[in-house]
């Protein structure tokens, strides 16, 4: 029987909720108990302030470069164990192994690079043109923050809050997911292995996140709130940031276009949009959620696309050969199955999958809708599954029209042999980040985030460092 951390992580000690109330952690694959998990009342949220708060001032006071090096020895420490934390990842996520340990080296990852930008929080001096007075400017600790983590990437976007945060010189509390929060007690166990002192980091799973997020965002000790999940309870968190006047990073929805030019090389152009679709099994913010072909290539891109979608298999996450896992719930799994007949309902061709599996686990295959027409649900919404929606266009100026059309903006996906033609589509569009011939732009260090209903701020790079920092600014003369 695997052993799982399951209590709550406050002042580098491990303990039951207050209540001693707790929630079951279920596996997505056969809907067993993995374990039950604390769950935190507002009397632990409390206490991992109070935490967080005493041990502020010691970490704030470390050098850069001892910081940098307790979080060289997390990525050390995670890179020799990334097994371990895949198959954790498989069993409460559903991910299929692969994807679980692509998102284990990813995660790792932020340790390593928010190690090397940990001594680089570089400052300015300069002569004030005017008085000819100096300016220094340099960046101190924003204080405690408290960051929100989502289930589909319960490692990697633990890591990608956490790291920068301490690096940075913040203490930090961290509400994981329900569905998934076991990697992050695992994470956290971890880290006190690789040096990090008690209160630095404290975490504290929920099934009560609106009366726990409160009592920690209204106290004037917490300067910053991270979040990652959808925009609907990010525009609750901005509104509650305003009591206090919190700084925020937002990572919100998406619905991601991807747009595939008649000069595409249609074989890199499926190559791409497989990653860019299943990466994940869909459930993504970055997944590409609405497909746009040039009309002349569309039933060979559809042919080769629903070919080697065709190839997956789908099964238990820790099998051998599995590319496909469960979805992280059935609600989920629900929510995709709807999108897939309100588009048939409508006239979409079923070209693959479209049908819900019988039997246990939260499991949708492959599916691939051509012709799908406008006014389908799930052109408006993020499908967050493992379904394709295919469109196509004839006219360059109407297809970026339809791929804005969209109060999200985080991800576009563009393919085309024309570099030049690519560029002037890539900055018409309105999204914080797009894939130029490629289905992957999550990299530790690029500055990830998105524009308009997608969030603010940003994630990985040196931005992610100062998400987390304020700038003083010194005015002097000598």
């Amino acid at each position: 029987m695997t052993i799982f951390k399951n209590q709550l992580y406050i002042n580098g000690e491990w303990r039951d909720s207050s209540s001693k109330k707790v929630f079951d952690v279920i596996n997505p694959a056969d809907e067993t108990v993995l374990t039950h998990c604390a769950s935190a009342e507002t009397e632990d949220a409390s206490l991992a302030l109070d935490a967080a708060a005493n041990a502020a001032p010691a970490w704030r006071g470390k050098t850069p470069r001892e910081r940098s090096e307790i979080l060289r020895k997390a990525f050390e420490l995670m890179t020799a164990r990334l097994p371990e934390f895949a198959k954790l990842i498989t069993l409460e996520n559903g991910k299929a192994s692969n994807d679980a340990m692509g998102e284990a080296v990813y995660a790792a990852e932020f340790f390593r690079w928010f190690a090397e930008e940990a001594v680089r929080a570089d400052g300015i001096l300069s002569t004030a043109p005017s008085s000819g007075a100096r300016i220094l400017v340099h960046h101190k600790p924003a204080g405690i923050a408290y960051l929100i983590t989502p289930w589909n990437y319960p490692a990697a976007m633990g890591t990608r809050k956490i790291a920068p945060a301490l690096a940075a010189g913040c203490t930090v509390i961290v509400k994981p997911a329900t569905e998934t929060p076991l990697t992050l007690l695992a994470l956290v166990a971890l880290l006190e292995e690789a040096g990090v002192p008690k209160g630095v980091v404290n975490v504290i799973p929920t099934q009560h996140p609106r009366e726990v997020s409160e009592v920690i965002m209204n106290d004037p000790r917490v300067r910053v709130v991270s979040f990652t999940g959808s925009t609907a309870v990010g525009r609750n968190l901005l509104k509650q940031s305003a009591n206090q006047v919190l700084k925020p990073a937002m990572e919100l929805g998406g619905n991601a276009p991807l747009i595939v030019a008649h000069d595409a090389d249609i074989d890199v152009a499926v190559t791409g949009a497989m990653l860019a679709k299943m990466r994940n099994l869909g459930e993504a913010c970055t997944a590409a959620n609405r497909f746009y072909v040039h009309e002349s290539i569309a039933d060979v891109f559809t042919e080769k696309f629903t070919q080697a979608m065709s190839k997956l298999k789908m099964g238990n996450g820790l099998e051998t050969g599995v590319d496909v896992g469960p979805l992280v719930n059935a609600a989920t799994r629900d929510k995709v199955s709807h999108f897939v007949n309100d588009a048939v309902q409508r006239g979409a061709k079923v070209e693959l999958g479209g049908e819900l599996p019988t039997g246990s686990g939260f499991f949708y295959p492959p599916t691939v809708l051509s012709n799908v027409p406008e006014g389908a649900e799930c052109l408006s919404d993020e499908i967050f599954g493992p379904v394709a929606v295919i469109q196509t266009f004839s006219d360059e100026a109407d297809v970026i029209k339809r791929a804005n059309d969209t109060e999200y903006g985080l991800v576009a996906y563009v393919f085309t042999e024309d570099m030049k033609r690519g560029l002037q589509i890539c900055e018409q569009l309105e999204f914080g980040m797009v894939g130029l011939n490629r289905g992957l732009v999550s990299d530790p260090a690029a500055p990830f985030g998105g524009v308009k209903q997608s969030g603010l701020g940003r994630e990985g790079g040196h931005e992610g460092l100062l998400e987390f920092m304020e700038s003083q600014y010194i005015s002097t003369v000598w």
